[in-house]
Order: C-alpha cells, then sequence, then structure tokens
C-alpha cells in the first residue's frame, strides 16, 4: 500500500505522524510519504518521512482564515503557484495507485477528493462542542454566531459532502458527540478519540527539586502555556508573565512553582528578558524567583502538563492537551493571529467547564481561586476533560482501522 499523508498546519503534522508511525508499527510492507500544505514539514522530515511535491512556509503561518490581511499576504507569498504544484501532486499520487490520509480541515480534505484516489479523513479543526453540548444547543449571543448552526452542525453540507462520496471510506471526527452528528447523513464516521492525547507520556524527571526540599505543603504547580509561534508567542509570554506576577501578589502565603513549556524554535532569551523587566530575580538560566515563587524555563512539555495542578494558556493545541489531562485551565485573548478574542471564546465553547476566559491578566488570580475554593468544579473538570478529548491510543485505533479500510 502507497499512502500520501497531507496535512496543513503544525499541530496537523503532528497527528499525522502519530498515526503513519502507528501504522508502520502494525505493517511493514507500507510506503508513506508526506505533503504538509502549510509550512515545510518539520515534524515529517526528522522522522524520515519523505516530503513530495513542493511545500513552502507561508507568512500567515496557516492562519489565513481569521485575518484577511494574512490571505494577501500568502497571496503575495506565492499561495497559488504553491496550491496549483500541490494539487498536481496529488493527482500524480493516485494516478500512481496510491491512497490519501487528510489530516485538518477542508483543505486537505478538499485536496484528497480532488486526487481520485481513495481517502480518508482525520478532522482536527471542528467539533459539534463548538455549538452545542450533550444538553442541546449553546447560547448564541450575535446572529453571526447564530448562522453558525444553520446547517444542522458544525460540519458545512460542501464538507460532508466531501465525506459522505464512495472515495472517503472513513472519517475519524475529534470526538464522540460529532462522530455521532456527521453518522446521521450516513458518512463513515468513527469514533477512534483523538490523536492528540497520544505522546503526552511525562519523562518522570520532576520539577520539584528546584524548589526549597523544606517547603511544606508542597507547592501549587501552575502551567504557563505561551504557544509555539514567532512571534506570537513572544507578545503571549508578556501576558502570561503578568499574569503569574499578579497572582503571586496575591497568594503570598502559598508557595508557587510556575513550569513554562518554551517550544523548540522560540528565542529563549526573549523570554528571559521578559521575566527581568517585570521584576523576576534569575538564578539560573533557567530559573527565576520571587518572594514566595520560582518559574522554571523548560523545553519538557510533556512534563509541565502532567505536574501542573492547572494552567495559564495561550496556546491552541497545548491547551487543550492540558484540559484534555483533567487540569483547569485560565486563558486571556491575545493579538493573533492565532490566538485572538475570537478564537479564546471559541476555545471556552470546545472545551467547556475546562476553560475559564478572562480578559486582562490582573483577573487571573481571583480566576484561580475561585477554581480552588470550589472542589465539585474541579471534578467536573477532570471529568469534562476526558469526555471532550478522550484517552490515549487513539492513533493506534485509527492506523488499524486505515488497514482494513484499504
Amino acid at each position: 500500500m502507497r499512502l500520501l499523508c497531507i496535512s496543513n498546519g503544525h499541530g496537523e503534522d503532528t497527528i499525522a505522524l502519530r498515526i503513519v508511525q502507528a501504522l508502520q508499527q502494525q505493517c511493514t510492507a507500507i510506503e508513506i510519504a508526506a505533503l504538509p500544505i502549510v509550512g515545510a514539514g518539520r515534524a515529517y522530515q526528522q522522522q524520515g518521512i519523505p516530503i513530495v511535491g513542493a511545500v513552502k512556509l507561508m507568512p500567515s503561518g496557516g492562519f489565513v482564515y481569521m485575518d484577511g490581511r494574512q490571505l494577501v499576504r500568502d497571496l503575495r507569498g506565492g499561495l497559488v503557484q504553491l496550491t496549483r504544484t500541490q494539487l498536481q501532486t496529488v493527482r500524480s499520487w493516485a494516478k500512481q495507485g496510491g491512497v490519501i490520509l487528510a489530516v485538518g480541515d477542508i483543505v486537505p480534505l478538499l485536496f484528497a477528493w480532488w486526487s481520485g484516489a481513495p481517502y480518508a479523513f482525520v478532522g482536527t479543526a471542528k467539533s459539534e462542542y463548538y455549538l452545542r453540548d450533550e444538553h442541546g444547543l449553546l447560547p448564541r449571543r450575535s446572529w453571526f454566531e447564530q448562522l453558525e448552526s444553520w446547517s444542522g452542525s458544525v460540519y458545512l453540507p460542501w464538507e460532508r459532502w466531501l465525506m459522505s462520496r464512495p472515495r472517503c471510506r472513513a472519517v475519524f471526527p475529534r470526538d464522540r458527540i460529532t462522530t455521532n452528528f456527521l453518522q446521521q447523513w450516513q458518512i463513515r464516521a468513527f469514533d477512534m478519540g483523538n490523536p492528540m492525547m497520544d505522546g503526552l507520556e511525562p519523562s518522570g524527571d520532576s520539577f520539584l527539586p528546584s524548589m526549597e526540599p523544606s517547603m511544606e505543603p508542597p507547592p501549587m504547580t501552575v502551567a504557563l502555556l505561551p504557544g509555539s509561534r514567532i512571534p506570537e508567542a513572544y507578545d503571549n509570554w508578556n501576558l502570561i508573565v503578568e499574569s503569574a506576577t499578579a497572582l503571586q501578589k496575591m497568594m503570598p502565603d502559598r508557595s508557587l512553582l510556575f513550569v513554562a513549556a518554551i517550544a523548540p524554535g522560540l528565542d529563549l532569551t526573549q523570554f528571559q528578558q521578559t521575566l527581568r523587566v517585570q521584576g523576576w530575580r534569575q538564578q539560573t538560566d533557567e530559573s527565576y524567583g520571587q518572594t514566595n515563587a520560582r518559574l522554571v524555563l523548560t523545553p519538557a512539555f510533556n512534563n509541565c502538563l502532567h505536574q501542573a495542578d492547572l494552567g495559564i494558556a495561550m496556546a491552541g493545541t497545548g491547551t487543550e492537551q492540558l484540559a484534555g489531562l483533567g487540569k483547569p485551565v485560565i486563558t486571556l485573548p491575545g493579538k493573533g493571529p492565532q490566538f485572538t478574542p475570537a478564537f479564546a471564546e471559541a476555545q471556552t465553547r470546545l472545551l467547556g467547564c475546562s476553560v475559564t476566559l478572562v480578559n486582562q491578566p490582573h483577573l487571573v488570580p481571583s480566576a484561580v481561586k475561585a477554581l480552588l475554593n470550589d472542589p465539585d468544579r474541579l471534578y467536573q473538570i477532570q471529568q469534562n476533560g476526558q469526555q471532550r478529548m478522550g484517552t490515549s491510543g487513539a492513533a493506534q485505533r485509527i492506523a488499524a482501522h486505515l488497514l482494513n479500510a484499504f
């Protein structure tokens, strides 16, 4: 079997790669290649998955839907010619007898349909939770928000048409409620879980040794997630440090440990400079302190998620993963292009009670205190995370189903 994996974004590349690796474990007689239609596909390249066709990092980083100016920049950067070349690549792949796995939103799904090959779709971008929960439709404030549910599903009729074609052998939505809705339109939708929750096992190392060993009770650990996109992550970091500083000042009798997950490729000096400007005392290159708090900069993303009691986040995937582990998350709107006020609001619908959205850093302490004083809500958040994000092992389950479908 020859399989081409089409994905459109860093997070989508990572999810696709997990499924690809599971396929390789389950079947050695498979030829796999990738076509990342946003970015250069570094995740694939690092794992030895060959890239076919043309790839190019666009100025928007893939967020053309959120800002018309981003689309203009991408058009000037050669988006039309790149897309034409990539469409030729998928058509050529189909003519040579290959099948396609599309991961992301309607764009890779449309590429897969255009190819003429059998295909499957992993829908990472949409969920019925944006419109409803298990009790019914969510209240919508504006006419535009009400318009979002006009077709009866978060997936629009033309998206459902692409998923219902005979060549579409399987659709893997991100959660059960979305799967149930798609099945109403005779779509081969299967609830296999969300691959976003795979590969999150901690390394076993703890951040607690960086604190004073005699501290009793143990410090409250707060994960700080500024995102991974340049330069947005640096702007997000300013707001997150303001939030952490405000929380430290409002809880003087509580020991606090802030663990900041800094993605590879980001400039650590910019994070360090922000900490110094906001009054954090440097202890080592990665550790900073206040009277009752320590802040650690680390690339150990999984450890941050698992060891945290809660999070302050301005990230897409990271926020969802933290919520999926049953942790409460405080979010703030940023400048974008990703974590805009609209994106942050939509994320609260996607993740429900797991996320608390506040508008300013100085409001974070009161939001944290409200959570800590409400054990029933904390229990509800723990249950909600697994319900909305699923359990680990989805990539293995999807891979096994793909081998049968193709």
